[in-house]
């Protein structure tokens, strides 16, 4: 049996002990990985493994002994409760064993799971595991988790209360980050939340976010952005003490300015822009950036990323001017650039 979409999502965290084997496949080895661990503990429960109740095989073991697959599956736990057999990095070249090893199935025997890579849509195992009744199929591709995987994570990490704005901020995150990246956020966010009962908001988000910027990179450009020029030379001063490159300070600055741009050239509103922004930008750094894209035209901006390029290219060049001083200039001239008469 063949599942998609909404219920290929749900499954692994609910699959029905009563069907013979789960195929999870997909060229996105983290995902499948993340997507079997699932399954595997829904299966047996957390102490599963270390009752001996999961039996893991190479596929390529397989080739040396094709009776071996049968055997694990019929074989008694020492422990009582449901066991699962788990073989790993499979391919159409495992289906005969495989198929044998269903045909075989009795209730009570272990459920099997199998992982693969991709596999086309004529594969000989997806097709073994598509056609029978008895067995489920489910191809793992890049689309980010949808709220109710989200949802599905925040209770597993003990977070019951979450507003509209931070679930909005942490649906951003998933579509920007990895599969176990977002899975280990989550994570950190709830042993952040631990033991406190108020709900989770955006700034709790922020705070266990994946850091984009330097912390000392950014007051630089937060100062170039909002004209506070007398800030700029004592900030560059402490980034050149620290040995910062000038060339990751001026990345930095192209990708600031260019999500200012991003969001004030938005048809919807800046708003709008800055939320599709990415990577995304959360909490008091986003409601900072927001204010920064309302206060600049979009005709200054693109002046203010054409001067970004030129220092750019003179960094990176055979110019024998101090880098940072470059740099600092250009921070000059960005705060000066959007500076309205009589400010």
């Amino acid at each position: 049996m063949k599942l998609a979409g909404a219920a290929a999502a749900r499954y692994p965290g609910r699959p029905d002990p009563a069907k013979a084997g789960l195929l999870l496949y997909g060229a996105d080895a983290m995902r499948v990985a993340l997507k079997r661990q699932e399954a595997v503990a829904a299966l047996i429960g957390p102490e599963g493994e270390a009752e001996m109740r999961l039996v893991r095989m190479a596929a390529a073991e397989l080739r040396r002994d094709g009776a071996s697959l049968t055997d694990a599956l019929r074989a008694a736990g020492f422990f009582p409760g449901p066991r699962v057999v788990l073989l790993e990095d499979a391919g159409d070249g495992a289906a005969e064993t495989v198929g044998a090893a269903l045909a075989d199935w009795r209730p009570g025997d272990a459920v099997l799971v199998v992982t693969a890579g991709a596999l086309a849509a004529k594969s000989a195992l997806r097709r073994l595991f598509e056609d029978r009744p008895d067995t489920v199929a489910i191809g793992i591709y890049d689309d980010p988790p949808g709220r109710e995987e989200v949802a599905a994570l925040l209770a597993e990490a003990g977070l019951a209360r979450v507003p509209a704005e931070a679930t909005d901020d942490l649906m951003a995150l998933a579509r920007a980050l990895d599969p176990g990246d977002f899975r280990q956020m989550v994570g950190k966010l709830g042993l952040y939340k631990r033991g406190d009962p108020a709900p989770v908001t955006p700034a709790d988000v922020a705070a266990c976010a994946p850091a984009t910027l330097a912390a000392e990179i950014d007051d630089a450009l937060n100062a170039a952005a909002e004209g506070a020029t007398p800030r700029i030379g004592a900030l560059v001063r402490r980034l050149e003490g620290q040995g910062t490159d000038p060339v990751a300070v001026c990345i930095a600055a192209a990708r600031h300015f260019r999500a200012l741009h991003q969001a004030a050239a938005d048809p919807a509103g800046a708003a709008a822009g800055i939320a599709r922004v990415r990577p995304p930008v959360f909490g008091p750094r986003r409601e900072r950036m927001l204010r920064q894209a309302q206060a600049w035209p979009v005709a200054r901006l693109e002046e203010a990323l054409g001067l970004i390029t030129d220092t750019d290219l003179t960094l990176r060049s055979a110019s024998r001017a101090p880098g940072m001083a470059v740099m600092e200039r250009t921070l000059i001239r960005l705060s000066m650039l959007n500076r309205r008469p009589g400010t």
